[in-house]
């Protein structure tokens, strides 16, 4: 059963999410237009010699990666593996909602008059809908199995 569609799906979202940990999502251009201060889900780098953290939305990206890699060996168990799935889901519907806390307070903090957003933001998205795909596959066959055993 390992190798149904819905643990390739979520082999690509632990890679996606993997990604989503090291790539920049973003970077506050400060009021003068040049200096321009980049956003990683572990923190924001101000000058050579500090560094605002934001280990809360790295934390977030790991567990949702080590959820979704877990889920793929949960195989026997489809109804935990489909928990497993909206868990997952659900934290990174959580994911968007703290880093646009997170934007807004070193908004602020910095001083920046604007922020661009880089394209590794999508990638939890796209995870999202992954994991959409292999909760209706895993369900699918949970169905299939159901009304195998209702037919003996």
């Amino acid at each position: 059963m390992i190798q149904r569609i819905q643990s390739i799906y979520l082999l690509i979202v632990t890679g996606l999410l993997i990604a989503a940990m090291c790539l920049p999502v973003g970077q506050f251009i400060a009021s003068d237009g040049v200096t321009a201060y980049i956003f990683k889900p572990l923190g924001v780098t101000l000058t050579e010699d500090t560094f605002q953290s934001t280990w809360g939305l790295f934390g977030i990206l790991f567990l949702s990666t080590v959820v979704a890699f877990c889920t793929i060996f949960l195989f026997r168990n489809r109804m935990l593996q489909v928990r497993m799935t909206v868990f997952n889901s659900i934290l990174l519907i959580g994911y968007y909602a703290a880093f646009f806390v997170f934007m807004f307070m070193l908004k602020d903090d910095l001083d920046a008059m604007t922020f661009q957003l880089g394209w590794a933001l999508c990638l939890p998205a796209i995870s999202v809908i992954l994991n959409y795909l292999s909760f209706r596959a895993i369900y699918r066959d949970e169905v299939m199995v159901k009304a195998a055993d209702r037919l003996r």
